[in-house]
């Protein structure tokens, strides 16, 4: 096991690497206690060789690790590369490129929605992995030969994996299915935090003009408090509290105090001065100026059975292509279709369209049916 925790190791280690063709990264990190991921570890391996670099050593510098995950001419792999991603692009401001994901190439490649990783490596290698140090404190020191095994194993299995689901990838010739996805995970806006856009996430179920307002206010409030401690955004103020507040927009210290999940003192002291401005803000907005959001679609009466027949054709398509239904449509994109034939869904261009969107065309138009044959379900051409 090799441990690096020192910048003259690491950059002599990024060095040799430099000229493999691909490297496997993962990374152990905690985000329980605050609002950026503390990056732990960092494991990567190449052709003959994997380390665990320690971004906590006293005085190691990453930029050595930084610029192979920048460098053009290797690939470097990951496995549900999202979290990991985010901590590079909050760390260096750019998402390490190129890029491949073994498990968005698993979903293409048939092994079905979100495949994790054990069950892929016992797939594709048969290793079994030790899921003991799973849920360890990643960040005490000094780290065990148990953890490094382990955290190690993530990369050195990941390469031999890799390079059979690549072989698979190239038989199918859905190479173009796969860099869809990669541009997604390797764009910048997939992981800026935009304070202004916060307020989505809560997803409230009123489109009132004013009280998207003040809660678009509330949410940008906590989101930079909560970036600027460094917290989790619950640990300024729940959602639900939020909610409320956006409900009722109290203007004074003495009814914010009485907003469930905030209390007197709360109220009394900066967060509620902070919180009361944020609600004048929004109060003092002219209708003009107000969010619009987007009317939630009214699906026609009747359509439902038409959804679960698109829900069948989904399944059994991509049962037949090997390839994993989430990535193809998902739920609203089947309510979508069923109510309109140019629905602006992702189902309905690219290879996805040639997939399932045109078969779901004919299906809700008569010209394909279901059938059963043998207990089977079996498409039928109508046309």
């Amino acid at each position: 096991m090799t441990l690096i925790t020192n910048t003259a190791d690491l950059s002599a280690f990024c060095d040799r690497l430099a000229s493999a063709a691909y490297v496997t990264v993962d990374t152990e990190f905690m985000r329980e206690k605050t609002y950026y991921p503390q990056l732990c570890l960092v494991q990567v391996a190449g052709p003959d060789e994997a380390a665990a670099i320690d971004p906590l050593a006293d005085g190691i510098d990453l930029s050595p690790l930084f610029a192979l995950l920048a460098n053009p001419a290797v690939l470097k792999v990951f496995h549900a590369a999202r979290q990991d991603l985010e901590i590079f692009f909050n760390l260096t401001g750019t998402v390490p490129a190129p890029l491949f994901d073994t498990q968005v190439a698993a979903m293409v490649c048939g092994f079905g929605d979100s495949v994790g990783y054990e069950t892929l490596i016992t797939k594709l290698t048969n290793a079994r992995i030790d899921k003991s140090s799973r849920f360890t404190d990643w960040s005490n020191r000094p780290l065990t030969d148990r953890q490094l095994t382990y955290a190690l194993s993530d990369v050195t299995h990941l390469r031999p994996a890799y390079e059979k689901i690549r072989r698979r990838l190239d038989k199918t010739g859905r190479e173009q299915w796969l860099a869809d996805e990669m541009a997604i995970l390797t764009s910048p806006d997939t992981y800026r935090q935009d304070p202004d856009e916060s307020w989505r996430r809560l997803k409230p179920r009123t489109d009132k003009p004013r009280f998207i307002a003040v809660l678009k206010e509330l949410c940008a409030w906590r989101e930079r408090e909560a970036q600027r401690k460094d917290i989790p955004r619950n640990r300024v103020v729940r959602d639900e509290t939020l909610m409320e507040i956006a409900a009722h927009t109290p203007s004074t210290v003495d009814d914010l105090g009485r907003t469930r999940g905030l209390g007197p003192s709360m109220a009394a002291g900066r967060y509620g001065t902070e919180i009361l401005a944020a609600i004048e803000k929004a109060r003092s907005l002219p209708d003009s100026a107000l969010p619009r959001t987007e009317p939630r679609a009214e699906l026609p009466a009747g359509i439902a059975p038409t959804v679960e027949l698109l829900r069948v054709l989904l399944k059994l398509v991509c049962d037949d292509e090997d390839v994993a239904s989430r990535l193809v449509a998902n739920a609203a994109d089947l309510e979508a279709i069923a109510a309109d034939d140019n629905a602006k869904v992702q189902a309905m261009t690219g290879w996805r369209f040639d997939l399932f969107g045109r078969q779901a065309l004919a299906l809700k138009h008569g010209k394909l049916a279901l059938a059963m044959e043998n207990r089977k379900v079996k498409l039928v051409n109508l046309d």
